[in-house]
């Protein structure tokens, strides 16, 4: 077994240790099952996957934090994950940021993933601000349609989609929401391009 593959192995291995005690006694089921979906359908799409397409190991690490994330919300509820607690009461906020977190990433992932498919299936060459712009705008597109699933489990749900929205009062909780995944998504093209290139040229050094 080389590094990579230990690499992906600890990943999922963390991963699914962490969903399976999340689901053991979860706050609420239904919310869980709605905030741990997204794991349990891409994880098995990226581990079948990882030998015909690998992507980047900076890639798996960041998805993987991103499924720790959803688990964490899935397990308490945004509104009562415990770090966010605690967070909360040291900087004296009106609510708990997790959710912010978990927003954050939402744009931050995507953005480096579609980064990742855009240079190395060629659809844009030589022009790396076209990349990066249409990394944020696929990013965002995906946090847009998310907050419309959030408002279809709202008026499905009623009061009962309260925990999966965790809006925790504010009225103006969708547009922030959208606005961290915007400088979550910025972020990544700003801070990790550079890093993120080198992992690509080394996924083409044969080995």
């Amino acid at each position: 077994m080389n590094d990579n593959s230990r690499l992906h192995t600890a990943l999922v291995l963390l991963v699914a240790a962490a969903l399976i005690a999340s689901a053991i006694a979860p706050f609420d089921r239904m919310t869980w099952v709605m905030e741990v979906l997204p794991v349990v359908l891409v994880a098995p799409v990226l581990w079948f996957s990882r030998r015909r397409f690998p992507l980047t190991n900076l890639l798996y690490v960041l998805i993987a934090v991103h499924a720790l994330v959803l688990i964490g919300g899935g397990t308490w509820t945004y509104a009562r994950v415990p770090i966010g607690n605690w967070v909360q009461e040291v900087f004296a906020l009106s609510r708990n940021p997790y959710d912010k977190l978990g927003h954050l990433l939402q744009g931050f992932v995507p953005a480096l993933a579609t980064r990742e498919l855009l240079i190395r299936h060629r659809i844009v060459v030589g022009h790396a601000f076209i990349v990066g712009l249409l990394s944020v705008c696929v990013a965002m597109a995906i946090s847009a349609i998310y907050e419309l699933i959030e408002w279809a489990a709202a008026v499905a749900l009623g009061q009962n989609a309260d925990d999966f929205l965790g809006t925790q009062g504010d009225q103006w909780d969708t547009q922030s929401d959208m606005l961290m995944a915007l400088i979550g998504s910025t972020l990544a093209m700003l801070l990790l391009a550079r890093w993120h290139d080198r992992a690509i040229r080394r996924l083409s050094i044969p080995r």
